[in-house]
């Protein structure tokens, strides 16, 4: 879909330069995929809070002491 929109210029460059990309497009597309593939992993985690790492065990007192030594 054709969209026209001013751009920071200044953010612009950064980007590219942060991407790797060469063209206003590819720029701001590969920033709308960060963003996006950023958000995907953060309701991951948000949904399955033991997908880093923390196991049901964690609120149990006594495995936790034991961590702790």
């Amino acid at each position: 879909m054709k969209t026209m929109i001013d751009l920071n210029d200044e953010a612009l460059a950064l980007a590219a330069k942060e991407l790797g990309t060469t063209t206003k497009k590819d720029t701001v597309n590969a920033a709308l995929e960060f963003v996006a593939q950023r958000r995907r992993r953060i309701e991951q985690i948000l949904n399955d809070p033991y997908g880093i790492g923390l196991g049901p065990d964690i609120d149990d007192p006594e495995v936790m002491t034991k961590a702790r030594r």
